[in-house]
C-alpha cells in the first residue's frame, strides 16, 4: 500500500525526474507502457530485451521496472536476479500472459512489488508504480543517509571512536573512564566532540547511528 501522503514519514516522488523502465519484446506493448507512464506524468526509458537493458546505465533517481515475465534469452526474473547481483535493487513489477501461482510466488519471494496477469487494468499497473516509486525513493533517501553518517563516522578520532563506542554499549562515563585509563573529564570531552561530529543531539541518537552502520542500512 502506497504511503499515506499527509503523513510526516511519507516520500514525495517528483514525477518528473522519477523513471519508470520499460522491458517487453513486443513492440505494440511496450508502445502502449510508454504511452501510458507517460500520460501519468512519469519519464520512462523502453526495452526490447534484457540484454539491452543490462547494457544501458541506469538512471539515478527513483525509478522502477516493469517487464514482462517471460522474455526471449534472459526471462524477467533472471533480470531481477542479474540486476540484484549487480548490487541495482530496483522495485520490479512483473507482467505475464502465462503466469501460474509457482511462478507469481517466485517473482515476490525475489522482491517484486506486483505481479499483474495480463489484460490488467490501466489503473492497477499505475497504482503499483507509485507504490514502486515510492519504496525506491525511500530506500535512495536511506541510502543517502546512510552515507551521510558513514562520512561523519570517519571524522572521528580513533579516541573519540573507542569513547563513543563504549558509551553507546551501556557504559557509565566513570566505567568509560576506567576501560580507557583516561579521567571522567577527558571522557565527557571526548564524548562530546564525537557526538558534535555526529551530529547527534542525544546519546540514543548516537547509538541509533552507530548501530545503522554497523548493520549497513537505515534504522526502522
Amino acid at each position: 500500500m502506497a504511503q499515506d501522503p499527509k503523513s510526516s514519514d511519507a516520500i514525495t516522488i517528483n514525477q518528473t525526474s522519477a523513471v519508470v523502465l520499460i522491458v517487453d519484446d513486443d513492440e505494440l506493448v511496450r508502445t502502449s507502457l510508454d504511452s501510458l507512464v507517460r500520460s501519468a506524468g512519469y519519464r520512462s526509458l523502453v526495452y526490447a530485451s534484457a540484454g539491452e537493458l543490462l547494457e544501458s546505465r541506469l538512471p539515478e533517481t527513483a525509478c522502477c521496472l516493469i517487464t514482462d515475465i517471460r522474455l526471449p534469452r534472459l526471462s524477467g526474473l533472471d533480470l531481477q536476479r542479474e540486476l540484484t547481483r549487480r548490487g541495482e535493487r530496483l522495485p520490479v513489477i512483473f507482467m505475464t500472459g502465462h503466469g501460474d501461482i509457482p511462478m507469481s510466488v517466485r517473482a515476490m519471494k525475489a522482491g517484486a512489488v506486483d505481479f499483474l496477469p495480463k489484460p490488467f487494468r490501466d489503473q492497477d499497473l499505475l497504482d503499483a508504480i507509485c507504490v514502486a516509486l515510492e519504496l525506491d525513493a525511500g530506500n535512495r533517501k536511506a541510502a543517502d543517509q546512510l552515507a551521510e553518517y558513514r562520512a561523519r563516522f570517519a571524522l572521528l578520532t580513533s579516541r573519540e571512536h573507542q569513547v563513543l563506542t563504549l558509551v553507546a554499549s551501556g557504559l557509565l562515563n566513570k566505567q568509560a573512564a576506567a576501560e580507557l585509563g583516561l579521567s571522567e573529564i577527558t571522557i565527557k570531552l571526548h564524548r562530546g566532540h564525537a557526538m558534535r561530529k555526529m551530529g547527534a543531539r542525544t546519546l540514543a541518537q548516537a547509538v541509533r547511528m552507530l548501530e545503522s552502520i554497523e548493520r549497513g542500512a537505515m534504522p526502522g
